[in-house]
C-alpha cells in the first residue's frame, strides 16, 4: 500500500496491516513526509493499492457528492443567495443535497428561516456528531450552519502545526456518500478557513457582482486558487456566475460583455437585479418558493441546469 504525500507528492510504501484498522474503524491516521517533513491526515485521496484498484483510494468507495465551493473574497457578490437558492434547487430537481455554511455571520439559516442549535463549529471541535449538527431544512435539503462560534473555530486552526489545511476535510469525510451535491457558503476575506473549504472542494462556483471592484477582485481570487492547486490538482474554478445584471442602465452590461470575452468556457447565465432576492429572506424563503414566477427565480433555476447537468431539471 502506497501513502503520497499532499506536498510533495513523494510515495511512501506502508504496511496494509498498519493502516487498514485505523481507515475502517474511523480513527484520525496522521502520516509524516520523510522528504518534506511535512505531517498531514491519511484520507482515501492518500491511500492508494496500486495493484488491486489502479491507484484508486482502497479504504473508502469513492465519494458520491460533487463537492462545490461558492466564494469570493469580495463581499457582496451574493455568494450566500447564490449558495441557497442553488441548493434549494437541486433539491427540488431530486438531489439530496447538504449546504454548509463556513461564514461567521451565519446567513444561511436565516435565509432558510431555521435556527440551528448546533452545527459546522461543534461538527470541527468534535463536540457532536454530524447527525447532531446536521438539520433538515426541506425535502432533500439538508444544512450545516455557521455562525459566530466559527471565528473561535479559526483560532483554533490557525495554532494548529501541522495539516491545519485538512480539518474540514477530516469532519466531513464520512458525509461524501450520503448527499449528491454538498454545496460550501463561504465568507468574503481569504482566511484558513477557506483555505480548508478549497482543500476539501472539487469545485468552485464565483459569483461576481457587475461592477468594478468584484471584477478585480474575481482576478486577485484565480491567483489565491493557483497557489492552492498547485497542492490540490483536484479543485477546478467550473463556473462564473455574473449577479446584479440591471438591464436599465450600461454599466453592467458593458462588464457582461467583459467576462464574457475573458471567461467564455466557465460562465454562466446571469442572475438579474430582483427586489424578490432581497425579499425572499424575510420570509424565510428560496426565491423558487418566495416569486417563483419572478425573473430571478428563472435565472436560478437554468443554474440548477447547467450545474447539475440536467437539462429537464424544473421541466
Amino acid at each position: 500500500m502506497i501513502i503520497i504525500c499532499p506536498k510533495c507528492s513523494r510515495k511512501h510504501k506502508v504496511s496494509p496491516d498498519m493502516v487498514t484498522p485505523y481507515i475502517r474503524s474511523g480513527k484520525k491516521l496522521f502520516a509524516t513526509c520523510k522528504a518534506c517533513k511535512y505531517r498531514f491526515p491519511v484520507l482515501p485521496h492518500t491511500l492508494i493499492d496500486p495493484e488491486q484498484n489502479a491507484g484508486r483510494p482502497v479504504s473508502e468507495p469513492e465519494s458520491r457528492a460533487r463537492k462545490i465551493c461558492v466564494t469570493l473574497s469580495k463581499g457582496g457578490v451574493g455568494k450566500t443567495t447564490t449558495s441557497v437558492n442553488l441548493s434549494c434547487g437541486l433539491a427540488l430537481t431530486g438531489y439530496r443535497v447538504l449546504l454548509v455554511d463556513t461564514d461567521t455571520q451565519g446567513q444561511s439559516a436565516y435565509m432558510l428561516g431555521k435556527k440551528p442549535a448546533a452545527g459546522l463549529t461543534e461538527l470541527l471541535t468534535g463536540e457532536l456528531n454530524p447527525d447532531e449538527c446536521i438539520l433538515e431544512a426541506r425535502k432533500n435539503l439538508w444544512l450545516l450552519g455557521g455562525g459566530k462560534s466559527l471565528a473561535g473555530v479559526k483560532r483554533i486552526i490557525d495554532r494548529k502545526s501541522f495539516g491545519a489545511e485538512w480539518a474540514l476535510s477530516e469532519a466531513l469525510s464520512n458525509l461524501d456518500r450520503q448527499y449528491d451535491f454538498i454545496v460550501m457558503d463561504t465568507a468574503p476575506g481569504w482566511d484558513q478557513l477557506i483555505v480548508n473549504v478549497l482543500f476539501y472542494a472539487t469545485e468552485v462556483l464565483v459569483p461576481v457582482a457587475l461592477e468594478v471592484m468584484p471584477l478585480h477582485g474575481l482576478s486577485e481570487f484565480l491567483k489565491s486558487l493557483g497557489s492552492i492547486q498547485k497542492y490540490r490538482k483536484e479543485i477546478e474554478l467550473k463556473y462564473i456566475v455574473p449577479t446584479f445584471l440591471d438591464t436599465r442602465i450600461k454599466g453592467p452590461q458593458t462588464l457582461y460583455s467583459q467576462l464574457k470575452r475573458l471567461y467564455p468556457d466557465k460562465l454562466c447565465a446571469p442572475v438579474h437585479y430582483d427586489e424578490n432576492l432581497a425579499e425572499a429572506p424575510s420570509f424565510g424563503k428560496s426565491i423558487f418558493e418566495f416569486a417563483p414566477g419572478s425573473r430571478a427565480s428563472a435565472d436560478y433555476r437554468e443554474l440548477v441546469r447547467k450545474v447539475s447537468m440536467n437539462d429537464k431539471a424544473f421541466l
